[in-house]
């Protein structure tokens, strides 16, 4: 088996809200589609991703799964985008997918006879009198989550934080919080519901949920007879859970599981972050937290990640952004790795969260590709490395000697890159640089301190550089 990185797919893919599922004794990851340099979420039609469950590191896909123009309500444009789905094997055998097109407030549900598609529409959730939901003056739904539980009953997971946040007017504020729905066989027909289970900030005040409040991203877990609901918190970046005996009542905030710029495991931001979207795979005895980076200056452009989680057989401790993710161990302190592969980036003077639309400093780093959206190649690297850049790696285990390590960079630049093995920690090597129009290797003499180790470069020296990949040897 070989080694997998992070971001877990090619750095040439952008898959974001992963919803990690095994049927057949496969994974399959159902998430949404970004475009590189996009102007919206979501602009690509969906893709399916699977690997065997004995092999984490084979990703692949059948190409497209679902094309946004199959729905009934697609009008084109880059409003009309499938947002966050979600997938599960029906009663019947059959695979269903659920997702929102756009901020129209229906659930739609796509069916295939295999996991990884074609799917094709199938319709869309209905109350038991044919009006959909979503017609009633209803809370907003986005983001659905589909769970069928033991007993075959079949749930539906929906909500908003804030539609008055984001002024979608005429739905009311989903001031109650996440909510959940029974379904019938069909799978679109609505038995009971909705049942609230999750709060929000307009009724979060004295409960366990105050400061981690939902805002979206429903999933559901089931995990030694308890139920767990992940959702992305009003925080944004944080990816939370909460715990029942029930699926549809009783929750009681558990705790975080992961932050895509590592807040709560570190003092300080240690990446430009965004939205957060993901959920739990169980795997035999491990468990594994799937979410997503933002790249490329904005937040239309996010990749699909992983870390493995420590759980108590209750709850679960908060992963940390590794470069490793769920390669099972440190990755090989020999060899040459891409710099797209870093777990921290950002700054010595700080970060920020990766808005709708930001104009971006100059002397902020970012990671981007040479080529278009969809192109065969993998070209993702890390542009404009100045002075004020921390670029980290973690983690490497070195169990052969090396002595030596090289970057590959281009630009404008004049100085020294140092290899530490934090931030502020122990030099473990020194490479000066220079100006270079064309890629260039530049080498010097490298010595781990620690059997495992992060690797953290920084610069000092004057202009900027792009940077392409590290070799250790």
């Amino acid at each position: 088996m070989k080694q997998i990185t992070n971001p877990i797919l090619s750095n040439n893919e952008y898959i974001p809200d992963p919803e990690p599922h095994v049927f057949n004794d496969r994974v399959y990851v159902y998430g949404s589609h970004d475009k590189f340099g996009g102007i919206s979420f979501c602009l690509n039609d969906y893709r399916v991703y699977s690997c065997p469950i004995n092999d984490l590191s084979s990703w692949s896909s059948k190409g497209i799964s679902y094309r946004k123009e199959e729905d009934k309500d697609y009008k084109g444009g880059f409003i009309n985008v499938m947002y966050a789905p979600d997938c599960a094997k029906g009663v019947d055998g059959k695979y269903y997918l659920y997702y929102t097109l756009g901020f129209l407030g229906h659930i739609a549900v796509a069916k295939s006879e295999n996991p990884d598609g074609p799917f094709h529409f199938y319709g869309y959730v209905k109350y038991s009198d044919d009006i959909l939901l979503g017609e009633k003056d209803e809370y907003l739904q986005f983001d659905p989550a589909i769970f069928i539980d033991d007993d075959k009953k079949i749930y539906l997971y929906s909500g908003y934080g804030s539609t008055q946040k984001f002024g979608l007017k005429g739905k009311k504020n989903t001031d109650k919080g996440a909510m959940v729905f029974q379904l019938e066989e069909d799978m679109l027909t609505i038995k009971n519901g909705p049942d609230f289970i999750c709060k929000t900030i307009y009724n979060s005040r004295g409960t366990d949920f105050e400061s981690h409040e939902f805002f979206e991203a429903s999933s559901m877990r089931k995990i030694n007879n308890h139920y767990y609901f992940i959702y992305s918190s009003f925080v944004n970046h944080e990816l939370c859970y909460a715990i029942s005996d029930y699926p549809n009542k009783d929750f009681h905030y558990g705790g975080v599981l992961i932050s895509n710029c590592d807040g709560g495991i570190s003092d300080k931001k240690t990446n430009y972050y965004g939205n957060n979207h993901g959920s739990i795979l169980h795997l035999k005895d491990k468990f594994y937290i799937f979410y997503h980076r933002q790249t490329n200056k904005n937040s239309f452009a996010r990749q699909m990640c992983a870390e493995e989680l420590s759980f108590d057989g209750l709850r679960f401790k908060q992963a940390e952004m590794t470069s490793q993710g769920i390669n099972g161990k440190p990755l090989l302190g020999k060899g040459t790795y891409k710099a797209a592969i870093c777990c921290n980036l950002y700054t010595t003077e700080g970060t920020f969260f990766y808005k709708v639309f930001r104009r971006l400093a100059f002397k902020h780093p970012f990671l981007t590709q040479e080529d278009k959206d969809n192109d065969i190649r993998e070209t993702q690297y890390i542009k404009n490395v100045t002075k004020y850049a921390v670029i980290g790696y973690k983690y490497f285990e070195f169990e052969e000697k090396v002595s030596n390590i090289s970057i590959t960079i281009k630009g404008n630049m004049r100085g020294t890159v140092l290899v530490k093995d934090q931030e502020n920690g122990n030099i473990l090597a020194a490479i000066d640089v220079k100006q270079s129009r064309k890629k260039k290797r530049f080498c010097a003499s490298f010595k781990p301190r620690e059997k495992v180790s992060a690797l953290f470069f920084t610069f000092k020296g004057h202009g900027h550089f792009s940077f392409y990949d590290f070799t250790i040897y």
